[in-house]
């Protein structure tokens, strides 16, 4: 068996008039994040520690903002196509781990429900995906409130 591990972030700043949505759900906020496709920062993260852990690039190698069919992209189904390019190359899941840094809002109500969401995408065990959230104490940008970041490990498994 040969283990790889991943690392991925990502960042997003607030826009008025989008939709936040993290880990596949849809969070009541004042503002969403900005982004090409629906900006799902944790999704983002976990794409590329993914990608990263099978040195296969990152999310902008497969699914480029300058491309339009990506334009406004449900990230949950780019996540669902990483999970098939690491398929085709021999790879499996073993567990991610993310977490989540903004200020605002709080996000532990949702964390279950993320789970679910990243787990039935990923098609594995919800005891695979680990999501936590933190503030960074009104400190930099996200302490500022002008975006939000996440990071997220991966550990895959040639089969």
């Amino acid at each position: 068996m040969k283990i790889r591990i991943g690392h991925g972030y990502d960042v997003h700043r607030f826009a008025d008039n989008r939709k936040l949505i993290l880990g596949g759900v849809e969070i009541p906020y004042e503002k969403g994040l900005l982004g090409h496709s629906d900006a799902d920062v944790l999704i983002h993260a976990v794409m590329d520690s993914l990608l990263g852990a099978a040195a296969l690039g990152d999310i902008g190698t497969h699914f480029p903002d300058t491309d339009e069919k990506y334009k406004d992209a449900d990230s949950m189904e780019l996540l669902k196509k990483v999970m098939e390019i690491l398929s085709a190359k021999g790879y499996t899941v073993s567990n991610i781990d993310a977490t989540v840094i903004a200020q605002k809002p709080k996000l532990k109500p949702y964390i279950q429900q993320m789970r679910e969401c990243i787990a039935n995408a990923m098609q594995t065990d919800m005891d695979n995906i680990s999501i936590k959230a933190t503030t960074e104490e009104k400190l930099g940008f996200t302490g500022r409130l002008e975006g939000i970041s996440s990071h997220c490990v991966a550990l895959i498994e040639k089969k």
